[in-house]
Parts: structure tokens; C-alpha cells; sequence
């Protein structure tokens, strides 16, 4: 993935820590080369968390994730917002339901 400023390439990283800066602009996860850390305000083009402001987002298969509140986010956009979790009895019917229409079962 090239920096998404200027369009280099990231080479083979020598050995500790990546000078490179990961985020996410506009939905998508973006590289930032050490050259336009020092131009740009780079930090500026970042989308932000919707529950805590944070900067420190990371995009991984279609999933946005604060590494600072742990809020997450599938819709693709970039407003982060905390997840909320599935109801158990609804998750329950809908895999009876998918086991009947595969298998052609009827619940005990």
C-alpha cells in the first residue's frame, strides 16, 4: 500500500519499529511515508472516533476499530461508533432457521 499523500512505496522495513503511520481517511486504511509526516498535518486528514474523537482507528475486513476506546464500526463510513451486541435469542433463530432451510430439520 502506498502513502496515500504522495504515492511512494513502502520498502523492505529495516529491523524495530516502522517510521510509516497507519490511520484511516475517508472509511479506508492509509499509510503515511516519514517525508509527509514532517510536510503535512497529516493527523488532520484522519477520521475520528464518534465515541471518544480518537485518531487512532485501524480498518480490518470492512471493520473500523478505535485502538483507544475500542469502539467498532461495518458500515464503511468513518464515524466510529461503539458496537452493539446481537441479541442471543435472535442469533438462535436465525441459525434454526438457516439449519432448516440447508438441511430441511425441524426443531425438537
Amino acid at each position: 500500500m502506498p502513502c496515500y499523500r504522495c504515492l511512494r512505496r513502502q520498502g523492505d522495513p529495516a529491523r524495530g519499529p516502522s517510521a510509516w503511520k497507519r490511520g484511516v481517511s475517508k472509511g479506508e486504511q492509509v499509510l503515511v511515508c516519514p517525508d509527509c509526516q514532517r510536510v503535512h498535518d497529516w493527523v488532520a486528514d484522519l477520521d475520528r472516533c464518534g465515541s471518544c474523537g480518537s485518531t487512532r482507528l485501524t480498518r480490518t475486513l470492512g471493520v473500523t476499530r478505535c485502538a483507544e476506546c475500542g469502539a467498532t464500526d461495518d458500515s464503511g463510513g468513518s464515524d466510529v461508533t461503539a458496537a452493539a451486541r446481537p441479541d442471543p435469542n435472535e442469533l438462535s433463530a436465525d441459525v434454526s432457521a438457516a439449519l432448516r432451510r440447508v438441511f430441511g430439520t425441524t426443531d425438537p
